[in-house]
């Protein structure tokens, strides 16, 4: 069948122009969230209202409805699970707090697959992000030189938090690796600063997502074997350079590291040994958003008696432990959907979806692999990466199909 344009109205236009923009700055804003909350506690949550309300107003204007994809019923399926475990746990001490974490973050993902298969392109949402995450690294590496931190935080709390945006705002560079001298040199700066920002991090999880996602680009050929050299390389050099200038305080910052990591090994498996029971204790209805942070002191027997409410440190521990193995389910089948979708765009996309795609499933592994040591269901990169890959697949289908979004181009 014949592909086909529409020729839209003003209005139609200006939305779009309007819902391209929040997009961009709801992903871009994520990676400095710390700095907006310095200002005012809900200064980061501005911009993703904006999109969720002017996304809204303009299928009703439209009279037209989201674009219907499994993701969305996935999402709706687990939005009633997260409902139905807070109801059985309601008198818990952080149910509510964490019940109002994972509705935003289900809404806003169902949002960003919608306007990224027809009004935002693919393309510049990812390149927000690395924008978001590039100035985060600055700022991570302003915290480590200037204020003197051991390690690169800046906009976050915890560097292993910020090591999670890093890694994967990585490979979303490769979408604008060809191009003018000047965009190359600027994807160069980028690039070096979320790497020297996530290596000053000092997070093993964070190394170990970013090796996955460089093996999967290179896997993929989109990274090639020379300019994977070439960048190992400049990498060498730039950690030479580090250690003249800097080398006793990144000695002591590495000593540190290696005496809190000795400690981490042993506190998180005693964190995952819990969540593990919690799980075999409730399997059905978990112990409720939050509940892992109440009930751990307990289950552990208070084996940390500095941590009596801390995070799993394992995403997928966590959210098994809290939803129980129906939500837990639903949450890797929404993982799950966006592989598959990604691959659609992958083998049926032209070279540029392809890249696109590709790319989408390099920093979703990061993603995954971090959060492996890390509890990161309750950031921005795992829900934008998700919507994006089944955008990407949404788009090929429609394409095949004989149609075209003229906006996303």
């Amino acid at each position: 069948m014949t592909a086909f344009t529409v020729v839209t109205p003003v209005g139609n236009d200006a939305r779009a122009v309007m819902l391209r923009v929040l997009a961009y700055a709801t992903v871009a804003l994520a990676p400095i969230e710390g700095y907006l909350a310095a200002v005012h506690p809900h200064l980061g949550k501005v911009v993703p209202a904006l999109l969720v309300t002017t996304w809204l107003v303009s299928r009703v204007q439209q009279r037209r409805s989201p674009r219907a994809t499994p993701l969305h019923v996935v999402l709706a399926l687990l939005a009633a699970m997260v409902a139905i475990t807070a109801a059985a746990h309601s008198p818990g001490a952080f149910t509510a707090e964490y019940t109002l974490r994972w509705l935003p973050f289900l809404v806003l993902t169902a949002v960003l697959a919608d306007v990224a298969g027809r009004e935002v392109p693919i393309r510049g949402a990812l390149l927000a992000m690395a924008t978001g995450a590039t100035a985060a690294a600055v700022g991570g590496l302003y915290s480590l030189v200037v204020d003197g931190q051991a390690r690169a935080g800046g906009p976050l709390e915890d560097p292993n938090d910020l090591a999670y945006f890093l890694v994967a705002a990585i490979p979303l560079l490769f979408v604008a690796r060809q191009g003018s001298p000047r965009r190359s040199l600027a994807v160069a700066l980028a690039c070096t600063a979320l790497v020297a920002g996530a290596t000053a991090t000092f997070s093993r999880g964070g190394a170990l997502g970013l090796a996955a996602a460089i093996g999967w680009l290179t896997l993929r050929r989109v990274l090639s074997w020379r300019v994977l050299a070439a960048s190992a390389a400049a990498a060498g050099v730039l950690c030479v350079a580090a250690v003249s200038l800097a080398g006793p305080r990144i000695e002591r910052a590495f000593q540190e590291k290696t005496y809190i990591a000795a400690s981490n090994v042993d506190t998180r498996e005693l964190r995952w040994q819990a969540a593990a029971r919690m799980v075999a204790e409730h399997p059905v209805l978990g112990v409720g958003p939050g509940g892992f942070r109440e009930e751990y002191a307990a289950e552990s027997r208070n084996a940390e008696l500095d941590e009596q409410t801390p995070v799993a440190h394992n995403m997928y521990l966590e959210v098994a432990a809290e939803l129980g193995l129906p939500g837990f389910a639903l949450f890797v089948a929404m993982i799950v959907l966006a592989a598959t979708a990604s691959e659609r765009a992958v083998r049926l996309g032209d070279p540029a979806a392809r890249t696109e795609a590709i790319v989408i499933q390099a920093s979703l592994l990061a993603v995954l692999v971090t959060s492996t040591f890390l509890s990161e269901q309750y950031y921005l990169p795992l829900w934008s990466l998700t919507a994006f890959a089944v955008a990407a697949g949404a788009r090929i289908r429609g394409e095949k199909g004989g149609f075209r979004c003229v906006s996303c181009t």
